[in-house]
């Protein structure tokens, strides 16, 4: 009779509601600020007095801080940035990307090795923050935009992902494309990337958080206002205890009137606003995620 390995075992009841315990507690850490943060920036000024900050139980319904949010001012102008740089860093990043991943997965390609040498070492050694930045100013990009995605158009783990991933693909399906007469950047186009739209679609979801979430670039690099980001906006309003510049000015609300938002409930809308992309798009890509990490870290 052959020995059935632990996984292999039925769990028993008590491991069950171990499991069960413990996932309701991590899901219920994850929630209970998110739904914190929705409910107080949906808050009068009263029902934030009342509750003496942060409000858990609705009381009444004031979308006023998302009225001001999004009819003009600085928060709005930094959203409009983020969105900017999120989509045009993440094409950027993703062609970028993509091109040096197939040209470094094929053995024989020009400075091959050197080149996959010099990413590699990316992991190691970092340049620094005052490197980084004379080279940037160097370059004129200060209070530019492309400040925001240039610096970071390129991540080494991304590259390396991709790369194993290419690898994997079958030889033979590439160099009978070839005998038909397909250039490199055809076959890239029609056979390599519709192969690697689970690993592609992973990569992408990286970049295009990572670009909606940085703001250290933004302190660094912009001076101006109108070009900051919201992260950027947001960590001033929560970590440097700035007054947003929109608040203590009365907005129509339908439905209730004349209203003036509280301050708390312009910070947390704003926060609200920097979740929801990234809870919008994650569902389109969350088939892909496990299947594209997987293929492309144990490849290659």
């Amino acid at each position: 009779m052959s020995v059935r390995e632990v996984w292999e075992e039925k769990p028993s009841a008590l491991g069950r509601f171990g499991k069960g315990t413990v996932l309701s507690v991590v899901l219920l850490a994850v929630l209970v600020p998110l739904w914190v943060v929705l409910v107080t920036s949906l808050s009068s000024e009263t029902t934030i007095n009342e509750a003496g900050g942060y409000v858990f139980l609705p009381r009444e319904f004031d979308p006023s801080a998302y009225i001001v949010i999004f009819t003009g001012g600085q928060i709005t102008d930094a959203i409009l940035v983020s969105t900017v740089v999120a989509l045009a860093g993440t094409v950027l990043s993703l062609v970028v990307t993509v091109l040096a991943a197939y040209g470094l997965s094929r053995p024989g390609s020009l400075a091959h090795k050197p080149l996959l040498f010099y990413f590699l070492l990316t992991f190691l050694i970092y340049p620094g923050m005052i490197p980084s930045y004379l080279v940037v100013t160097g370059l004129g990009l200060k209070d530019n935009l492309l400040a925001l995605i240039l610096p970071t158009a390129i991540s080494a783990f991304n590259l390396v992902v991709l790369r194993a991933f290419f690898m994997g693909i079958p030889g033979e399906l590439l160099d009978s494309a070839r005998i038909d007469g397909a250039g490199e950047l055809r076959i890239l186009l029609r056979i390599v990337l519709p192969l690697s739209k689970a690993v592609t679609a992973v990569v992408g979801l990286f970049y295009a958080v990572g670009y909606w979430n940085a703001f250290f670039n933004a302190v660094l690099y912009i001076d101006r206002n109108d070009l900051q980001p919201v992260q950027r906006v947001l960590q001033q309003f929560i970590l440097a205890g700035q007054t947003p510049s929109s608040s203590g000015t009365a907005v129509y609300v339908p439905g209730l009137g004349s209203a003036i938002p509280p301050t708390l409930a312009i910070k947390m809308a704003v926060v609200v606003v920097t979740i929801v992309p990234a809870l919008l798009v994650y569902p389109f890509v969350q088939r892909h995620f496990t299947k594209g990490v997987i293929i492309g870290a144990v490849k290659g």
